[in-house]
């Protein structure tokens, strides 16, 4: 899992007929800084998210076609989550 910033919508007007009904989001994958780690993902939208708001992500296809309810759809990325916090703690 990762933590992520929704970045933008994408309106397809065909997709895979396991996908129908499903909202699909362009996400950023964060440090624990909040600066972008690698490109821009794909994600599924499971969990109602908008465009600026901090997510969880889940990456395994499996495990992502599974949080969503969608057993054998092609999903490489879902949101499975909204952040709402996040507290660091140091172990010494």
């Amino acid at each position: 899992m990762l933590i992520a910033r929704v970045v933008g919508n994408v309106v397809a007007t065909q997709k895979h007929r396991k996908f129908e009904g499903a909202k699909l989001m362009l996400v950023q994958p964060l440090n624990l800084d909040e600066t972008p780690r690698g490109g821009t993902l794909l994600a599924v939208d499971g969990v109602g998210a908008g465009v600026s708001e901090k997510v969880l992500i889940v990456l395994e296809g499996r495990a992502a076609g599974e949080a969503l309810g969608r057993k054998a759809a092609p999903v490489d990325a879902a949101i499975v989550g909204i952040v709402d916090s996040v507290d660091l703690y140091a172990i010494l």
